[in-house]
This record gives structure tokens, sequence and C-alpha cells, in this order.
């Protein structure tokens, strides 16, 4: 089987090199890019199965980047960046990224989440298309649709819904979700938990507080209640 491609887009020399020695160990096949336009490149002509962005770029801002690679793919994006403020991470989330890493990392930390991220967006033919009146759910081919509109969500985002739906109606813990989404090893994320559970409240859009598809247990969980 041929290796996943990794997209890497950084614009310090030595982070592009230990990024493509780490990956290259981990067995991936890794396209490096400087530049943000580099990158768009080739994504486009590469078509890798995940992308690693940088935030300061020297042509655009990485969480631009993010928001130009989503308009057209679904594939994970990871940011790596050493801004390590929670509103930035917020932003980054809101505008495509999957997970956000901070500088320095641990090369194992890092292959685990390129690992977690790209089993998220696995497919599984056999999953079953859920049908829930405004709202359907097709596991199989990862499409959502709200009211007959299609509803673009990321790779992680369509994984978290996966879980709700699946198991619509009982309390979801933020353990459960966070090992069952993300894997083990991200047990105790809760804030990234709640930051992707708003994401989804703000696509799904399914009227007031008081019709939320997904409903809150407060300090345990949430649930899915369609």
């Amino acid at each position: 089987m041929a290796a996943e491609r990794i997209l890497v887009c950084d614009d310090d020399p030595q982070i592009r090199r230990a990024l493509n020695l780490i990956l290259r160990e981990a067995d991936y096949e890794v396209l490096i890019s400087s530049t943000a336009e580099e990158a768009l490149d080739r994504a486009a002509v590469m078509g890798p199965h995940l992308a690693i962005v940088d935030l300061l770029l020297p042509d655009l801002h990485g969480i631009e980047l993010c928001r130009r690679l989503r308009e057209w793919s679904e594939m994970p994006i990871l940011v790596l960046s050493a801004i390590g403020e929670e509103q930035t991470k917020i932003d980054a989330l809101h505008h495509g990224a999957d997970d956000y890493v901070t500088k320095p990392f641990g090369p194992g930390e890092l292959v685990a989440r390129v690992k977690a991220a790209l089993r998220r967006a696995g497919r599984d033919p056999t999953e079953p298309r859920v049908d829930l009146g405004d709202l359907v759910v097709d596991l199989a081919a990862h499409a959502v649709s709200m009211n007959g509109a299609d509803v673009h969500l990321t790779p992680t985002e369509f994984a978290l819904l996966r879980v709700l739906v699946l198991n619509r109606g009982l309390l979801m813990t933020h353990r459960q979700l966070l090992t069952d989404v993300w894997g083990p090893e991200y047990a105790d994320a809760t804030p990234v938990l709640r930051t992707h559970i708003a994401n989804l409240r703000s696509k799904l859009q399914a009227g007031g507080p008081d019709q939320r598809l997904i409903r809150t247990d407060s300090g345990i969980g949430y649930r899915f209640s369609a």
C-alpha cells in the first residue's frame, strides 16, 4: 500500500528538515513547502492526505491558509506553531484546523496526532446513512445535510458528530468523546472538545438553545437529542 502523503508548510528550514525526518521515519511521504502559495499548489497537484501548517508564513497567515484549503479539501489540517495563546488556537480551529500543536513539540506526540487525525478521516463503506428528519448523516460517504442543504464539516467535526449520532440519546462524557474521536492520549483535552462542539452547533443551526441537537450536561458531557 502506498504511503500516505503529508504536506508540510513552514518557513523555518530547521523545522522543515526535522518534520521531514520525523515523518519519513514514521513511513509517510512528505511534501515540503515554505510559503502558503506553494502549499496550495502542492495540495492541488499532489492530493496530500493531511497538512501540517505553521501560522507565521511569509505570504499568508496560516489561519488564512487553513481557510483556503478547507474551501475545497476535506483533508485533516494540523497547525504547528510557537503561538500558544488560547484565542489563536480557537481561531485556527474555527477556520478549518483539526488540531493544534505548540512548538517545541515531541516527535512521538506529533506522530501520534498525525495518526489520530488520519484515523478520524478514514471512511468505512459499511456504515449506515442516518436519517433524523431535517438532519441526514451519511456515515459511509462522510456527508451531512440539514434541511436539504449540504453541511461542510472538517474531518474532526464529522468524527465527533458520528460518535454522537451513533450514540444518540445517550450521555457521552467528555472523556468518552475525547478518547473515541482523538484517542486515549487526549482524554483530558476538554477545551478542544468544547471548541469543536461549538463549531458543530454553529454549522448545524437547529433552532434556538431549547432546540439544540447537541445538549450539554454541565460538567459531565454531551448527548445528541434528535
